[in-house]
């Protein structure tokens, strides 16, 4: 039977976003200093996304939790979710994340995992409750669709490595919002810029996968990145071209789950994340295939294989349980 988020997960994995949203400490900052005046606490700087060790982690836990409550608005941690949405966003702590990412030095902060996230955050919220936080997300929500318009079009090469600087990610993220918000400059812009960097790759190794510490495939996450923005019909061809050997579990790289040695090392912690977010391109890719194409179980098995090794260490050590629900709820809604 294929895993799926139920009531009790998101409960779980809720309770588990809630307890870090707002901790304050640890906090790896992703500032710039220009000067004495930036050393400032990290709920000074991010008024909102303070918690979670980082700003991105934290922003994509309260995605999770957006999440987690349109799709069970009756669970016991629905109360909770509430009260930090109605707390965190309001105007003034937007103005404050505004404020901090206007400094001139800012404007490579968080490019592009960051940007990515904050849309789909931004995306979630449209929906969720008739939309009024993401109507108070807004201002900051304009501030990454404004920095992807004037990013995209000088970003001559795409960057391809496992980790938060993989631009397919970001592409795939923002591709959510730009649609649920009928963004169509946007969109646009997005597949562009994915024609332009990954139209013409064939035969992808993936010789170099996995890295020691990393979270996402590169080859899995620009085929999901493609899927998302191609249409249908082209997308299926680029997807043979691409990874042709598929049927015989080939790049077999792809196919093995990623072992983890230390779960109190962040950085190798990352592995667990790369085998949640295998889970969840093998998913999609899989949902991409007609229904008696014979690459749709190998695809699913796969997928399987990797949530399976990841899902029983979401939570344990901070270094792992700071971020990695919102990766298994991504392959559990897959």
């Amino acid at each position: 039977m294929t895993p799926a988020l139920t009531a009790e997960t998101a409960q779980r994995f809720a309770i588990i976003a809630l307890g870090h949203v707002r901790r304050e400490y640890p906090y790896k900052p992703g500032i710039v200093l220009s000067g004495p005046d930036g050393v400032k606490a990290p709920s000074a700087l991010h008024p909102i996304f303070h918690g979670s060790f980082d700003w991105h982690s934290c922003v994509h836990g309260y995605w999770m939790l957006a999440r987690l409550l349109r799709r069970f608005p009756e669970m016991e941690a629905a109360a909770d979710i509430r009260s930090l949405l109605d707390t965190m966003l309001v105007p003034d702590k937007v103005a404050g994340e505004c404020a901090t990412l206007a400094d001139p030095l800012e404007q490579g902060f968080e490019r592009p995992y960051g940007w990515g996230w904050l849309l789909k955050l931004a995306c979630e919220l449209q929906g969720l409750e008739g939309g009024s936080w993401a109507d108070r997300l807004r201002p900051l929500t304009q501030v990454f669709v404004q920095r992807f318009q004037d990013f995209l079009p000088i970003a001559t090469y795409p960057v391809r490595v496992g980790t938060h600087y993989n631009t397919a990610f970001a592409l795939r993220l923002a591709a959510d919002y730009a649609e649920a918000t009928g963004d169509h400059g946007l969109l646009g812009l997005l597949r562009q810029t994915a024609m332009l960097w990954y139209g013409a790759d064939a035969d992808c190794p993936a010789w170099g996968e996995p890295s020691g510490d990393d979270f996402l495939s590169s080859a899995l996450i620009e085929a999901e990145c493609m899927r998302r923005l191609m249409p249908a019909g082209d997308f299926l061809p680029w997807f043979d071209r691409f990874l042709p050997q598929i049927a015989e579990s080939q790049p077999s790289t792809l196919f093995r789950t990623a072992s983890v040695s230390d779960r109190t090392d962040g950085k190798i912690a990352h592995l667990d994340g790369l085998n949640l977010s295998r889970a969840w391109c093998w998913r999609s890719l899989a949902g991409a295939l007609p229904e008696a194409d014979a690459r749709r179980p190998i695809l699913l098995s796969a997928a399987a294989a990797h949530l399976d090794t990841a899902l029983p260490h979401v939570a344990g050590d901070y270094m792992g349980e700071h971020w990695l629900a919102s990766f298994a709820v991504l392959a559990l809604e897959a």
